[in-house]
């Protein structure tokens, strides 16, 4: 939950954006209660860990352009929030993780190394250390990497409309701040075809996946979160008290039926301050909530 905190050293931004496959959200860290839309038609942005997402950047640009207006010469700082699935975002456990930076980022970048589709050592790689609370060396630590390339393509569209992004994240990262700390939630997004789930035990993030769904049908959701409920049974010795679902639209009173009948979770949508957070801007109201908080 601390993790943009931890990673956001400088002054917040004063402006922030979230893109999707759908469109750009928009809001000012003054208003948080003000966040504008722009949807934008499909082809704009492919999502991807591996190759550009932005196809048409020019089309990007003047979306953020119609949400902010266009340059005023000055360099206005902003918050970046990017799809889930443009990224990876991922809990590694250690026994015990070395003092030095240098160390640890070293070490991360080991474990990472098989398991991200894309070269490593030319991706930005972000990451915060969660002790565990049991006065253990073992140590959990949340990592965020992105592909270079991918990640510029989306900054060098919001820069071409007068806007530096000192900060970048991903939507899931950032909807974690929406979240109430309790035994164990379980956060299920969907956006497009991909599908990010998220387990937090109390306030300590245990689990992170994305995976893109060849369809957004109720049997490949179910084929995502089964082993999820496995592993918070078999890991964390407890069963899910709730999950918390975004982008899952009218059906999610079908689907809230079928996976309490499952595993006997209290499912409920995910709500920020001022109602209900859709899907194209969940990320930018939790980043606003941290800011707030």
């Amino acid at each position: 939950m601390s993790l943009l905190a931890t990673l956001l050293n400088d002054p917040a931004p004063a402006f922030a954006f979230e893109i999707s496959e759908a469109g750009v959200a928009f809001a000012r860290a003054g208003a948080p209660q003000d966040v504008k839309f722009h949807g934008i038609p499909p082809g704009i942005i492919e999502v991807s860990p591996v190759h550009d997402n932005v196809q048409q950047p020019e089309k990007l640009s003047e979306a953020v352009m119609q949400l902010a207006g266009p340059p005023t010469g000055r360099k206005r700082r902003a918050a970046l929030i990017i799809p889930d699935y443009a990224a990876r975002v991922t809990v590694l456990d250690f026994d015990r993780l070395p003092d030095n930076a240098e160390e640890q980022l070293s070490l991360i970048r080991f474990r990472l190394k098989k398991s991200v589709p894309f070269d490593l050592d030319a991706a930005i790689l972000s990451y915060h250390v969660q002790p565990r609370v049991n006065g253990s060396t073992a140590v959990d630590v949340v990592a965020a990497i992105m592909a270079r390339e991918v990640v510029v393509h989306y900054e060098d569209a919001v820069r071409a409309a007068g806007f530096w992004p000192g900060y970048v994240t991903t939507s899931a990262a950032a909807a974690l701040h929406l979240l109430t700390p309790d035994e164990v939630t379980v956060l299920a997004k969907l956006s497009g075809r991909a599908l990010s789930v998220m387990v937090l035990q109390g306030s300590t993030l245990k689990l992170a996946r994305c995976i893109e769904l060849d369809q957004p049908a109720a049997d490949d959701i179910m084929g995502v979160l089964h082993p999820t409920m496995i592993f918070i049974e078999d890991q964390l010795g407890v069963r899910a008290k709730r999950m918390v679902a975004c982008g899952f639209g009218p059906a999610l009173n079908d689907f809230a039926q079928q996976w309490h009948g499952e595993w006997g979770v209290m499912v409920e949508p995910l709500q920020s301050r001022f109602g209900v957070a859709p899907p194209q801007s969940a990320g930018l109201i939790g980043y606003m909530e941290s800011l707030a908080a």
